[in-house]
Protein backbone atom coordinates (compact mmCIF):
# COMPACT_ATOMS: atom_id res chain seq x y z
CA UNK A 1 0.00 0.00 0.00
CA UNK A 2 1.52 3.61 -0.89
CA UNK A 3 1.59 5.94 2.49
CA UNK A 4 1.12 9.40 2.14
CA UNK A 5 4.06 11.09 2.68
CA UNK A 6 3.28 15.28 3.18
CA UNK A 7 7.18 15.84 3.45
CA UNK A 8 7.35 15.35 -0.30
CA UNK A 9 4.68 17.65 -0.83
CA UNK A 10 5.69 21.14 -3.21
CA UNK A 11 3.35 23.92 -4.64
CA UNK A 12 6.43 25.65 -5.87
CA UNK A 13 4.50 25.82 -9.14
CA UNK A 14 1.59 28.34 -7.70
CA UNK A 15 2.58 31.95 -7.99
CA UNK A 16 -0.61 33.69 -5.89
CA UNK A 17 -0.13 36.64 -8.35
CA UNK A 18 1.22 39.26 -6.36
CA UNK A 19 4.39 39.93 -4.61
CA UNK A 20 4.95 39.16 -0.92
CA UNK A 21 5.05 42.39 0.52
CA UNK A 22 1.83 42.97 -1.42
CA UNK A 23 0.20 39.93 0.25
CA UNK A 24 1.49 40.72 3.45
CA UNK A 25 -0.38 44.44 2.91
CA UNK A 26 -3.11 42.34 2.33
CA UNK A 27 -3.35 40.08 5.19
CA UNK A 28 -2.18 42.56 7.87
CA UNK A 29 -3.61 45.93 6.99
CA UNK A 30 -6.61 45.30 4.14
CA UNK A 31 -7.85 41.88 5.43
CA UNK A 32 -8.91 43.14 9.27
CA UNK A 33 -10.51 45.87 7.69
CA UNK A 34 -12.95 43.64 5.60
CA UNK A 35 -13.18 41.14 8.73
CA UNK A 36 -14.08 43.67 10.85
CA UNK A 37 -17.14 43.42 12.52
CA UNK A 38 -17.31 46.48 13.85
CA UNK A 39 -17.21 48.90 10.64
CA UNK A 40 -20.89 48.97 9.04
CA UNK A 41 -20.07 50.29 5.94
CA UNK A 42 -20.39 48.29 2.76
CA UNK A 43 -18.57 51.37 0.63
CA UNK A 44 -15.52 51.48 2.46
CA UNK A 45 -15.22 47.22 1.58
CA UNK A 46 -16.05 47.42 -1.68
CA UNK A 47 -13.45 50.22 -1.98
CA UNK A 48 -10.50 48.12 0.19
CA UNK A 49 -11.14 45.31 -2.39
CA UNK A 50 -10.58 47.66 -5.17
CA UNK A 51 -7.55 49.24 -3.58
CA UNK A 52 -6.25 45.48 -3.60
CA UNK A 53 -7.01 44.84 -7.01
CA UNK A 54 -10.43 43.49 -6.92
CA UNK A 55 -12.81 44.13 -10.05
CA UNK A 56 -16.59 45.25 -8.25
CA UNK A 57 -18.97 46.38 -10.06
CA UNK A 58 -21.76 49.32 -8.79
CA UNK A 59 -23.97 49.07 -6.11
CA UNK A 60 -22.84 45.82 -4.75
CA UNK A 61 -23.22 45.01 -0.82
CA UNK A 62 -20.39 43.42 0.91
CA UNK A 63 -21.66 42.76 5.12
CA UNK A 64 -19.34 42.34 7.90
CA UNK A 65 -16.99 39.42 8.54
CA UNK A 66 -16.67 38.74 4.81
CA UNK A 67 -13.11 36.67 4.08
CA UNK A 68 -11.05 37.06 0.78
CA UNK A 69 -8.13 35.32 0.46
CA UNK A 70 -6.82 37.03 -2.68
CA UNK A 71 -8.97 40.11 -4.19
CA UNK A 72 -6.81 40.39 -7.41
CA UNK A 73 -8.73 37.09 -8.07
CA UNK A 74 -11.91 38.45 -7.09
CA UNK A 75 -14.57 39.77 -10.00
CA UNK A 76 -18.25 40.35 -9.04
CA UNK A 77 -20.70 42.16 -11.05
CA UNK A 78 -23.32 45.00 -10.78
CA UNK A 79 -25.78 45.14 -7.52
CA UNK A 80 -24.32 41.59 -5.91
CA UNK A 81 -24.94 40.87 -2.18
CA UNK A 82 -22.14 39.11 -0.16
CA UNK A 83 -23.53 37.87 2.80
CA UNK A 84 -22.32 38.15 6.68
CA UNK A 85 -19.07 35.55 7.30
CA UNK A 86 -18.60 34.22 3.63
CA UNK A 87 -14.94 33.17 2.96
CA UNK A 88 -14.10 33.47 -0.90
CA UNK A 89 -11.17 31.24 -0.45
CA UNK A 90 -9.77 32.20 -4.12
CA UNK A 91 -6.62 31.09 -4.84
CA UNK A 92 -7.30 31.74 -8.72
CA UNK A 93 -10.29 33.28 -10.07
CA UNK A 94 -13.78 33.54 -8.69
CA UNK A 95 -16.05 35.51 -10.69
CA UNK A 96 -19.51 36.53 -9.78
CA UNK A 97 -21.49 37.89 -11.89
CA UNK A 98 -24.84 40.59 -11.78
CA UNK A 99 -27.60 40.48 -9.08
CA UNK A 100 -25.96 37.09 -7.50
CA UNK A 101 -26.34 36.64 -4.08
CA UNK A 102 -23.76 34.81 -1.69
CA UNK A 103 -26.09 34.31 1.50
CA UNK A 104 -24.24 34.49 5.12
CA UNK A 105 -21.60 31.82 5.78
CA UNK A 106 -21.06 30.35 2.43
CA UNK A 107 -17.97 29.13 1.61
CA UNK A 108 -15.78 29.07 -2.29
CA UNK A 109 -13.26 26.98 -2.20
CA UNK A 110 -11.12 26.76 -5.38
CA UNK A 111 -8.24 24.99 -3.93
CA UNK A 112 -7.69 21.13 -3.23
CA UNK A 113 -5.45 18.37 -3.14
CA UNK A 114 -5.02 15.29 -5.12
CA UNK A 115 -5.87 12.31 -3.11
CA UNK A 116 -4.48 10.09 -5.37
CA UNK A 117 -1.30 11.55 -5.07
CA UNK A 118 1.21 10.78 -1.85
CA UNK A 119 2.59 14.18 -1.90
CA UNK A 120 -1.01 15.50 -1.62
CA UNK A 121 -0.39 18.02 -4.46
CA UNK A 122 -1.93 20.94 -4.66
CA UNK A 123 -5.08 21.43 -7.24
CA UNK A 124 -6.43 24.96 -7.77
CA UNK A 125 -9.81 25.69 -10.09
CA UNK A 126 -12.03 28.57 -10.63
CA UNK A 127 -15.39 29.48 -9.60
CA UNK A 128 -18.23 30.78 -11.86
CA UNK A 129 -21.74 32.08 -10.59
CA UNK A 130 -23.44 33.40 -13.47
CA UNK A 131 -26.47 36.34 -13.17
CA UNK A 132 -29.09 35.94 -10.80
CA UNK A 133 -27.53 32.75 -9.16
CA UNK A 134 -27.52 32.00 -4.96
CA UNK A 135 -25.48 30.48 -3.52
CA UNK A 136 -27.42 29.86 -0.17
CA UNK A 137 -25.92 29.93 3.91
CA UNK A 138 -23.71 27.73 5.09
CA UNK A 139 -23.32 25.62 1.06
CA UNK A 140 -19.48 25.05 0.26
CA UNK A 141 -18.62 25.00 -3.77
CA UNK A 142 -15.59 23.46 -4.77
CA UNK A 143 -13.02 23.87 -7.49
CA UNK A 144 -14.49 24.41 -10.39
CA UNK A 145 -18.10 24.70 -9.87
CA UNK A 146 -20.30 26.88 -12.07
CA UNK A 147 -23.73 27.96 -11.16
CA UNK A 148 -25.65 28.74 -13.96
CA UNK A 149 -27.79 31.56 -14.88
CA UNK A 150 -30.30 31.71 -12.12
CA UNK A 151 -28.93 28.46 -10.83
CA UNK A 152 -29.41 27.73 -6.86
CA UNK A 153 -26.93 26.16 -4.54
CA UNK A 154 -29.81 25.18 -1.73
CA UNK A 155 -28.49 26.40 2.32
CA UNK A 156 -26.13 23.85 3.82
CA UNK A 157 -25.63 22.07 0.43
CA UNK A 158 -22.47 20.88 -0.74
CA UNK A 159 -21.64 21.37 -4.50
CA UNK A 160 -19.03 19.37 -6.18
CA UNK A 161 -20.41 19.44 -9.60
CA UNK A 162 -21.75 22.03 -11.98
CA UNK A 163 -25.33 23.50 -11.56
CA UNK A 164 -27.07 24.30 -14.86
CA UNK A 165 -29.20 27.46 -15.46
CA UNK A 166 -32.24 27.62 -13.54
CA UNK A 167 -32.28 24.64 -11.30
CA UNK A 168 -31.80 24.10 -7.96
CA UNK A 169 -29.84 21.77 -6.26
CA UNK A 170 -29.65 20.76 -2.14
CA UNK A 171 -27.99 18.36 0.07
CA UNK A 172 -24.31 16.81 0.51
CA UNK A 173 -23.47 15.82 -2.36
CA UNK A 174 -26.03 18.59 -3.81
CA UNK A 175 -28.79 16.94 -6.28
CA UNK A 176 -31.20 18.10 -8.43
CA UNK A 177 -34.46 19.18 -6.47
CA UNK A 178 -36.52 21.08 -9.10
CA UNK A 179 -36.57 24.19 -11.10
CA UNK A 180 -36.43 27.19 -10.75
CA UNK A 181 -39.55 29.44 -11.19
CA UNK A 182 -39.84 33.26 -10.82
CA UNK A 183 -42.74 34.99 -10.29
CA UNK A 184 -43.05 38.64 -11.46
CA UNK A 185 -44.94 41.28 -12.25
CA UNK A 186 -42.78 43.07 -14.78
CA UNK A 187 -40.29 41.58 -16.91
CA UNK A 188 -37.18 39.46 -15.94
CA UNK A 189 -34.04 39.36 -17.23
CA UNK A 190 -33.29 35.39 -16.31
CA UNK A 191 -34.50 32.88 -18.79
CA UNK A 192 -35.95 30.69 -15.88
CA UNK A 193 -39.86 30.15 -15.98
CA UNK A 194 -41.43 32.68 -15.11
CA UNK A 195 -45.20 33.13 -13.62
CA UNK A 196 -47.56 35.46 -13.97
Amino acid sequence: MTQINLRNYDNSWYHPGRSAIWRLSWFFLGLPILRSLWIPSSSLRVHLLRLFGARIGERVVIKPGVSVKYPWHLIVGDDSWIGERCWIDNLTTVHIGTSVCLSQGAYLCTGNHDWKDPSFRLIVAPIQLYDGSWAGAMCVLTPGVVLGEGAIAAAGSVVIGSIPNCEIYAGNPAVFVKKRRIETVGTTHLKCEVSR
